[in-house]
């Protein structure tokens, strides 16, 4: 006698397809959220390479500022008047610059704005493009003037020889700069930080709050902080 070959119901397609389709969505949902938290990984750390990058230069620059060879500018010959003031800053509606004249240690960046040759005991003198040579006992210190501007959107950067401002960053929120204020002239410690200081003499360190934007907006801005202190006293 034949037994009887039974398949599968309707319901029972029907119940299979279900558990089916829920899987493959359960296992969909993860790859969709593993490419998302993915994604915005890479989008912070692609702000997180941008801030480093910026907040370094800007940190190497402000150390260096004011830094004009062994002798201070009261000893340094020809010495342009912009010297008196190595940091500066201006605000004017939504844009902010930062003016640094510092150091050139790198002499990797062109020609430098100006040179002080010195024999660092008594002797300085200041020289606005290319000086002569050293005499023997003599150093020069190339000098430059950077300034930071933020508008648009963006960071850039400037020169007295190179006037055209070049894009350090796009995606840029807010560049907000303050000073960290001594209570005396003679005090090394900061007691306050204050965004426009009248008497930059007590003038300390340089706070730099850099906020970064995602263009795809796959993470929240990101608030990058750095403060570097002046190793050469203003005013």
């Amino acid at each position: 006698m034949k037994r009887r070959v039974r398949g599968f119901s309707l319901v029972e397609m029907l119940v299979a397809l279900a558990v089916g389709l829920m899987l493959v969505l359960g296992g969909s949902q993860v790859v969709i959220s593993t490419r998302m938290t993915y994604s915005s990984q890479l989008a912070a750390t692609v702000l997180q390479d941008d801030a480093r990058f910026v907040l370094g230069k800007l940190t190497q620059d402000i150390r260096q500022a004011g830094m004009f060879g062994c002798l201070t500018t009261a000893f340094i010959e020809e010495a342009p008047a912009t010297l008196e003031r190595p940091v500066g800053w201006s605000r004017s509606g939504d844009a902010t610059a930062l003016t640094l004249i510092t150091a050139d240690v790198g002499k990797g960046g062109g020609k430098p704005d100006w040179t002080v040759a010195s024999d660092c005991r008594t002797v300085a003198r200041a020289y606005a493009g290319t000086p002569p040579a050293p005499t023997p006992g003599q150093v020069h210190f190339a000098l430059r003037q950077l300034t930071y501007t933020y508008e648009s959107g963006q960071l850039k950067v400037s020169t007295p020889a190179a006037p055209a401002k070049a894009v350090l960053i796009d995606n840029v929120g807010a560049f907000d700069i303050s000073f960290g204020m001594a209570a005396k002239p003679a005090s090394t410690g900061v007691v306050r930080y204050d965004s426009n200081p009248a008497d930059e003499s007590l003038i300390r360190s340089v706070r730099v709050l850099l906020t970064l934007q995602d263009p795809t907006g796959r993470v929240r801005d990101q608030t990058y902080s750095v403060v570097a202190a002046l190793r050469n006293r203003q005013g």
